[in-house]
């Protein structure tokens, strides 16, 4: 019989947490997980902040864009720089007098 009390208080506050967190989603309010931070329901967003939402995402898409490119043409610039560091200096000057050639 000893057992039954430890069973039945975890059996409660089981039953307390389920129902509350039941209570939280059928109302709307942030549900709190694990880690006691809280997170946002989606489903009970409103229009207005779907909207701002997107609005941030195509801005942080376009941004990431824009960077992306920014690194490409910087590593082509670090190539030609590594490349004409490292070539010898009569090779680096043939190569300038055949571009001013054309």
């Amino acid at each position: 019989m000893g057992w039954m009390v430890p069973v039945g208080v975890v059996g409660a506050i089981s039953a307390r947490h389920a129902f509350t967190t039941w209570v939280k989603a059928k109302h709307g309010y942030p549900i709190e997980d694990d880690s006691r931070r809280s997170r946002r329901r989606w489903r009970g967003a409103t229009g207005a902040e779907d909207i701002e939402a997107e609005r941030k995402i195509m801005l942080l898409s376009n941004e990431n864009d824009k960077l992306t490119g920014q690194v490409s043409r910087l590593e082509e610039r670090i190539a030609v720089l590594e490349r004409i560091a490292t070539d010898p200096a009569e090779r680096t000057a043939r190569e300038i007098e055949a571009l001013r050639d054309k």
